[in-house]
């Protein structure tokens, strides 16, 4: 029986893929399995049970990865299950900076209590609200994961020409990109030649303030800009000097920072990207079946501290699960432990990621407790588990 903590609400189409052999609960001790969503964990403390955690959703920055990977806790996170909805809001944010939406709304409020003469106001004040259409316009995608592909075909659907940048394109991506969407081979020929520029990389030491005055300094006059991703990719005071000054006309966020709320051009939008019942339907059972393949089989896919890895089960065999540091001859020592064990290896797959590794050993023979010590014993190694 496998032990699940759910430590927010998570949809029941994810956690109903459980099945017998499962239990789940916001309230369990020892579990073997987290499931979590927006909920911080980083002063919580990980049980010697702890396996794999699951975040049912892209960013991972509520979990504290590093001593994960060192006590041989896998995290996983769902890219692309909430690509969609983000997708959806991004396309309404590329109207809504371009016709100047919301404040006209927010004007026609005002007009409340005019009686016959609002329809006259109306034609009189509509046109403090003009805005330009998308249709022609130049679009930069910074960014061609699950959303910003996503987000770069429908823009061309919509008659935008479109640049796409990202020097860590995968071949999988690479499939899934039209044709059509230009091949920009830096960040200055999106900045010199967009109309708009939406940005779809996750936050990191390069990617922080990656908008700020000196970058806004080389985009066109009158840029829109929009930020779907992370907050700390733009630094607002930048963004703000830029939009008083004209050279940046709108700038949309789904991040809002108290500098940003209330602000003339800005759109501030409270985290709204995955807010969909599909996307939370879909981030639970991504989630799920992570957990389940790895938790089952030893299986390991959308890691974010460790590396993927899947392998056939050989009929009738033991599996053995090593996570280890990646370092030279672990290989050599896991054989000759196997060896001197009356182990014999039938399969074994190794990948490593940075410097930690994981292998995996498909064994005959009894795999005893005090070959699982010996394992265990071996400087290298981190976690072993053996998978009957």
């Amino acid at each position: 029986m496998y032990n699940i903590l759910c430590l927010n609400k998570i949809s029941p189409i994810g956690t109903n893929r459980f099945g017998d052999g499962y239990q789940f609960s916001t309230e369990m001790e020892n579990p073997q399995g987290i499931l979590v969503r927006s909920a911080s964990m980083h002063d919580m403390n990980f049980g010697d049970d702890l396996l794999a955690i699951a975040r049912a959703g892209a960013g991972v920055n509520n979990i504290p990865i590093e001593s994960c990977s060192e006590k041989g806790i896998v995290v996983f996170n769902t890219p692309g299950a909430n690509a969609n909805a983000v997708k959806e809001l991004v396309l309404c944010a590329l109207f809504l900076t371009s016709r100047k939406v919301v404040p006209s709304i927010d004007w026609a409020k005002t007009l409340k209590g005019q009686g016959a003469e609002v329809g006259k106001l109306v034609e009189k004040g509509k046109s403090a609200f003009a805005g330009p259409e998308i249709s022609g316009k130049t679009l930069g995608v910074v960014g061609l994961g699950a959303i910003g592909i996503l987000v770069a075909n429908a823009a061309r659907s919509l008659g935008m020409e479109v640049y796409g940048y990202d020097p860590f394109l995968s071949v999988d991506s690479a499939w899934n990109l039209s044709r059509a969407v230009n091949h920009a081979r830096s960040l200055d020929e999106i900045f010199a030649n967009c109309d708009y520029i939406t940005l779809h990389v996750p936050l990191t030491p390069d990617t922080k303030h990656l908008i700020n005055a000196e970058s806004i300094g080389k985009m066109k006059d009158g840029v829109r800009i929009l930020n779907f991703a992370r907050g700390d990719l733009a630094d607002s005071a930048s963004l703000l000097e830029a939009l008083g000054s004209g050279k940046v006309s709108a700038y949309a966020t789904d991040f809002p920072d108290d500098s940003l709320l209330g602000a003339e051009n800005v759109i501030a939008i409270p985290h709204l990207g995955a807010s969909t019942p599909e996307s939370e339907d879909n981030c639970a059972m991504m989630a799920v079946d992570e957990l389940k393949a790895y938790l089952e089989n030893g299986t390991i896919y959308n890691s974010v501290n460790m590396p993927a890895i899947s392998m056939d089960r050989e009929p009738g065999t033991c599996r053995i699960c090593i996570l280890h540091k990646n370092v030279p001859h672990t290989i050599g020592m896991f054989t000759s432990t196997c060896g001197d064990a009356g182990i014999n290896i039938e399969n074994m797959q190794s990948k490593s990621r940075g410097e930690y590794a994981y292998t995996i050993l498909d064994v005959s023979g009894t795999v005893s407790p005090k070959a699982v010590s010996a394992l265990e014993n071996l400087e290298a190694n981190i976690r072993v588990r053996v998978i009957e």
